[in-house]
């Protein structure tokens, strides 16, 4: 008998080559006919021509278009706060988030904010509930990782350069719409890391205190998808339309099964290497989810048997304790497969920084995903944790 639980019933969700070409229907539907849309992106978007092709397909629908591009990796919370104030200015009755993550996190929370007058940072950590009424809000992912596309969360870097949340049912999409045709122009490197971000989303979202049946459906679909054989394909041959769609779409399974049972150390570590030195998300998490995977499955075998068949690991025959075993290399191969870089002395950092990196870790922004991780994590785990990332080579 599984233990109690929630489910929310994930967003309405598109997918299809091509399909961005029926988005100025779907903005006119949730805006109104003539609706002022701001479109929130990035530059190396922009700069690929994805804004200005996405931005012709809304006005070829009659609506007005307002562009917002000053989103970064690690996104500020000045840019959320920027991108609602020009909503309001512009009168906006629908937002677009076009892009990654980073991207897609400032357009939801920029809709969110845009009918209210407080700051970003005032909702952080729970802080405040979001304001009720935001507006009408579209998720166009060109990265297949962040799942941000059908989450209820927003990552943002406070003044002080913290790694900060925001959660709640105001971050919602009302569409996420799913175009592999846009992910095809992603180098090998993002492609890699953002594929392994999707995957340890899935393998946290099984395996965390509040894993449950219908999470784990989500999540252990996304890890068969994307160990199956896609994100390689994905990076090795760019231009595979069919692996590109099936690794989007892992990736969206992976966001809604973490949506609703939450991440653990790995994100709670990926987090601080972001905050130290500017590691990138994918990167960070799948490196601590390396260094973590073994130690969690001595505490939890059952779920991480289930990541280890998943991954495709040889379980056959074996029981929980000995496939769960398997888990921690299996997922190791799929990291050197996609060639994700595993030694972080190109971000500066090296076993000196472990003391560092685990107080950055144990810092109270990053207690909720502790507190979900299926171990407890004491700092002096947590610096045991920080020096295998490390050490990696």
């Amino acid at each position: 008998m599984p233990r109690t639980f929630s489910f929310q019933s994930p967003t309405h969700i598109a997918f299809g080559l091509g399909r961005i070409d029926k988005l100025g229907a779907d903005l006119a539907r949730l805006g109104g006919d003539g609706a002022a849309v701001l479109l929130v992106s990035d530059p190396g978007v922009a700069e690929a021509g994805l804004v200005a092709r996405v931005s012709a397909v809304l006005e070829d629908a009659g609506l007005a278009v307002a562009t917002f591009t000053d989103v970064k990796s690690d996104p500020l919370a000045a840019s959320a706060d920027a991108a609602a104030e020009l909503a309001r200015g512009r009168a906006a009755r629908a937002v677009v988030g076009l892009g990654g993550g980073s991207a897609l996190d400032i357009a939801k929370l920029a809709a969110a904010l845009a009918t209210a007058e407080a700051p970003a940072e005032h909702y952080a950590l729970g802080a405040n509930p979001l304001p009720r009424g935001g507006l009408p809000r579209v998720c166009v992912p060109t990265t297949a990782g962040t799942g941000s596309e059908v989450t209820r969360t927003s990552v943002i870097t406070s003044a002080d350069a913290r790694k900060l949340w925001v959660w709640g049912e105001g971050l919602r999409a009302d569409l996420a719409l799913l175009d592999p045709g846009l992910t095809l122009g992603l180098p090998a490197g993002l492609t890699a890391a953002t594929g392994i971000d999707a995957t340890v989303h899935a393998v946290e979202g099984c395996t965390v205190r509040r894993a449950n049946p219908l999470a784990d459906g989500y999540c252990l679909q996304a890890i068969r998808l994307l160990a199956g054989g896609a994100l390689v394909r994905a990076v090795e041959a760019p231009d595979d339309v069919e692996a590109r769609g099936t690794v989007l779409l892992a990736a969206t399974l992976a966001g809604i099964g973490f949506d609703a049972t939450g991440t653990g150390i790995a994100h709670a570590m990926g987090h601080a290497l972001g905050a130290l030195a500017g590691v990138h998300h994918g990167r960070a998490v799948g490196l601590s989810l390396t260094a973590a995977l073994a130690w969690n499955a001595e505490a939890a075998p059952t779920p991480h048997a289930a990541v280890a068949r998943a991954l495709g690991a040889p379980c056959d025959g074996l029981d929980d304790e000995a496939a769960a075993a398997l888990a921690a290399p299996a997922f190791a191969d799929l990291i050197a497969a996609v060639g994700l870089p595993v030694s972080l002395e190109d971000a500066g950092l090296g076993e000196a920084d472990a003391g560092r990196l685990a107080e950055l870790t144990m810092a109270p922004e990053n207690t909720p995903m502790r507190d979900a991780n299926c171990r407890d994590i004491t700092a002096d785990g947590a610096r045991d944790i920080a020096l295998r990332v490390l050490r990696a080579a």
